[in-house]
C-alpha cells in the first residue's frame, strides 16, 4: 500500500524545506517543478526527493496532473507548497491506508493562516480539500485555477487532522496572489465563453465582502477578517473586470 506524495512548484524555497520534511514519512516524493530561479530546484534535490521541469505551465490542473503521472503509489498525497503535514496528521494518513477501508478518497481540512493569523472564519475553516485519494481512475480538472481532483467513484471519508496552511504570509503576497488569480480566472471564464458587464464587477465584489464579512462571520476574526473579505472583494471584482475588458478587446479587433 505505497504513498506517493506529489507537489508541484515555482520558486518555493523560501516554504517548501518544511512541507517537504513533513511528508517524509512517504514512499516516494515527486516534486513538479515549472522552472523555478530562487533555489527550490537544488533544495529539493538536497532532500533526497524526485524533481522533473516542464516550464510549459497551463494552469494549476494541467500540472498537478503531470505530476500524478509520474506517481507509482497506490495512495497519493497531493500537498501544495505551503501546506505542512503534521505528525497527528501523518499518523492519520498512514493508518487509514494500512487499514484497507472502502474509502477511495479523503477529504482533509486546513488550518489556513493569513499574515500570520490562523482564521477561523469566513469560509476558511475547516476548508476541506480532497488531496489522499486512490491514483488509479483518478485525476484533476483541467481548471487554470481552482482545480478540483475528479475521483474514481466509491466513498469519500473526511480526515480529523489538518493541514497547516500558510497561504498568505504578508500583505504584499496578497495583492500579488489576488493580481494573479483574478487574471487567471478572468481567462478561464472567458476560454469557457463567459462574458460580463461592467456594474457586475461591482455587484459580485460587493456580494463577496458581505458574504464572507457578515454571513461567513469573520468579523470574528478581529482586523485579519475584515482584511480577508477586502481581498476576496477585490479578487472577485477584479477577475469579473478583467473578463469585462476582455470582452472589450475581443469586440473591438
Amino acid at each position: 500500500m505505497k504513498l506517493s506524495v506529489t507537489l508541484i512548484t515555482l520558486n518555493e524555497v523560501s516554504s517548501i524545506g518544511p512541507v517537504l520534511d513533513s511528508v517524509a514519512f512517504a514512499d516516494e516524493i515527486i516534486v513538479l517543478d515549472s522552472g523555478s530561479t530562487d533555489g527550490t530546484i537544488e533544495l529539493c534535490r538536497e532532500k533526497g526527493v524526485r524533481v522533473e521541469i516542464n516550464s510549459d505551465w497551463q494552469g494549476f490542473g494541467v500540472q498537478k496532473n503531470r505530476a500524478l503521472a509520474l506517481a507509482k503509489g497506490e495512495w497519493v498525497l497531493s500537498v501544495d507548497a505551503d501546506e505542512v503535514v503534521s505528525p497527528l496528521l501523518a499518523k492519520e494518513i498512514q493508518a487509514k491506508i494500512l487499514n484497507q477501508e472502502s474509502y477511495v478518497a479523503w477529504m482533509i481540512p486546513r488550518a489556513s493562516s493569513y499574515c500570520g493569523h490562523v482564521m477561523r472564519h469566513g469560509g476558511w475553516w475547516p476548508d476541506y480539500v480532497l488531496r489522499l485519494f486512490k491514483r488509479e481512475g483518478a485525476r484533476f480538472s483541467d481548471d487554470m485555477v481552482h482545480e478540483r481532483l475528479i475521483s474514481a467513484i466509491g466513498q469519500i471519508g473526511r480526515l480529523s487532522h489538518p493541514f497547516q496552511h500558510k497561504t498568505y504570509e504578508s500583505l504584499e503576497e496578497v495583492i500579488q496572489k489576488v493580481n494573479r488569480y483574478s487574471s487567471e480566472g478572468a481567462a478561464q471564464a472567458f476560454k469557457a465563453g463567459k462574458r460580463a458587464h461592467f456594474h457586475e464587477a461591482i455587484v459580485h465584489g460587493l456580494w463577496a465582502f458581505f458574504r464572507t464579512y457578515f454571513l461567513r462571520l469573520s468579523f470574528l476574526d478581529g482586523p485579519f477578517g475584515f482584511m480577508l473579505a477586502v481581498s476576496n472583494a477585490e479578487a472577485t471584482y477584479y477577475r469579473y473586470l478583467k473578463l469585462w475588458l476582455l470582452g472589450q478587446t475581443k469586440h473591438a479587433r
